[in-house]
Formats: C-alpha cells, structure tokens, sequence
C-alpha cells in the first residue's frame, strides 16, 4: 500500500554486534546453547516504522538497545520462574515449551529450546524483573516505585512504568521490535516481507526464515527455521537462517509480545501510547488466528490473554 506520511526513524550509535551473556547452563546441548545472545544496535539510523503495512509511519527516536537474537526458551524461562519464585515473585501462569507442552512441566530434551508460551504480557514484564534481580541488575519495571513480583496484580502491572535508562532487562519496545526485525547489514528490508526475505511474493524463501501456519503444525526449537523438519528428530537451536541482522524467528514460531498499548503510530510516540486496552505484539506465529507475520505487521492483545503460540524475547538499553 502507498503511504501517504512518511516520518523518519533514528536511532543513535553505527553498527550493530553480538553480545553473549552468560548464564547458568545444564549439562549436555545446554553447554552450547543458552538461549542468550544479545545484538546491539548503536547506529545513528533512519528507517520509517509501518512502512509498507501501515497507512501513516510515525516518527521514532531510539536510544542504543540490545535484543537477543531468540525467542525466550522454555528451559530459561523453567529454571529462571523456579529461582523467582523462591525470592518472592508470583507467576499466575506457570508457562510451557511451545505448542503441544505441558504447563509448568520440567524442562525435557523435546521441549526445552522450544519456545515459552501460554503466558500473559503480565508474566512476561514479572519474569523480566525476576532474571535482571537474580542478574544483580535493576529491574525495569515499577508501580509507585516498588518492583512488580506479582503477574496476578493486574491493576499494578497495567499501571506500572518502564525505566528504560536501568540496565535490566525488558521487552523491547514496539519501536526497537521492528527496527530489529528490519534491520540489514546496509540499511533496511521493507515491512511487506518476512524478516530476513528479500524478494517479494516468493513463498519458498519466506518458508527459510518462518515457521508459520503453512508450513508447520506446531512451534519448533527456537531459530531452526529453513531447516528441514524430520518426525521423531530433535533438531538443534540457532541452526536454521537468521535475518540481516543475526535475529531467529523474528516472522513465525510464536507472536512476541512488545511493551507498547496498541494505538495508531504518532510522531512523538516513542514508546507507544500512555493507556489503553490492548498491548502490542508482532511477528506473527504457527497458528491459524495469526496468519500476519511480515515484518511490519501488528496484532494487539489483552495483556491478561494468554496462549500456546505467544511468548517474548528479551531486549535492554545499552549504554
């Protein structure tokens, strides 16, 4: 679709690099594969968020954001929930590994690099606030000043503000999602394709960087997209393609919730809307009620909603 108002979209720093965070890991796969590796953006940038989707781009001026390169892993989020919860954090949805898991079931081989689902935008800001803590970071999101613990105080998690200047993590903003999910080695795909595709209208390539409703059933390991799928095989994590940016799945496998309420783009709306009804979620997913996943698409969803083909990945600011 032709847009009529373009605004443009910077972002400051020049390139952007691979961060790998350390964190505990489990004996076998594990020792090669965390889940955690972060992509930093710090160039000073332009791109015009919503074009090709959307009928009006907006303005957005980004501070310097890390994003990791994988949807959070079922494995991760098991073994970060269980040492929360010990610490005093509360998750009214315990989670599962992809599609067909079992919720708050223990991480096995067939389900830990799966991604998180059947959580709400309500576990995933708590869950946040939990890992930065258990980090020795500040956690990013407050209500009056005391840090959220609770997924089932709603009212505080609806209220709540995010510190996007402390060094925990978060999700990323709407803003921060796209520009990642566009993102190239030399500028910027358009929004009407998948993340990572370069021709438009070709079918077979955009099957290389998704997983969707039409070519597969349920979710897979997180970043094995384009690779052949074999029954009764466990395929390896971070072996598929990634987009121009080094990011996995960043079109299919599951819809990522971002921070923003759902509005219509503005010029000053950094990070989205003050209030609202629904949050922002992007990328699309393997079910059939999300059939959208170019890189310029949005969905919007009560943030007290939560489903087997919805999860998250993790962003902070870079200082």
């Amino acid at each position: 679709m032709k847009k009529t108002i373009l605004f443009a979209v910077v972002l400051f720093g020049i390139a952007f690099s691979s961060v790998n965070i350390v964190f505990a890991q489990n004996e076998g796969t594990a020792k090669k594969f965390n889940g955690v590796t972060f992509v930093s953006f710090k160039s000073k940038l332009t791109y015009n968020i919503g074009e090709d989707t959307a009928a009006y781009p907006a303005a957005r001026t980004l501070k310097p954001f890390a994003i990791n390169k994988y949807e959070t892993c079922y494995n991760l989020w098991y073994q970060t929930r269980v040492k929360a919860e010990k610490i005093g954090y509360y998750f009214e949805n315990p989670g599962q590994g992809g599609t067909n898991g079992k919720r708050a079931a223990e991480p096995t081989d067939e389900n830990k690099y799966q991604p998180v689902t059947n959580i709400s935008w309500y576990e995933a800001i708590v869950w946040c606030n939990a890992l930065s803590e258990l980090k020795g970071k500040t956690p990013c999101y407050t209500y009056n000043g005391i840090v959220l613990k609770d997924s089932s105080d709603t009212a505080a998690c609806d209220l709540c503000v995010c510190n996007w200047d402390c060094d925990g993590y978060r999700l990323p903003s709407e803003s921060e999602w796209e520009f990642a999910a566009r993102k190239t080695k030399n500028g910027f795909q358009d929004g009407n394709l998948v993340s990572g595709q370069i021709t438009y209208g070709d079918d077979e390539e955009a099957f290389l960087y998704a997983w969707t409703s039409d070519n597969a059933g349920a979710t897979h390991n997180v970043g094995t997209a384009g690779v052949p799928f074999e029954p009764d095989t466990i395929t390896e994590p971070a072996t598929g393609n990634a987009n121009g940016a080094g990011l996995y799945d960043m079109s299919g496998n599951i819809l990522e919730y971002c921070w923003d309420w759902f509005d219509d783009y503005t010029a000053d709306g950094l990070y989205g809307a003050s209030v609202g009804y629904e949050r922002v979620s992007r990328g699309g997913s393997v079910s059939d009620y999300t059939p959208f996943y170019y890189a310029g698409d949005r969905y919007s969803y009560d943030p007290n909603e939560c489903y087997n083909f919805m999860g998250f990945r993790l962003a902070y600011t870079v200082k």
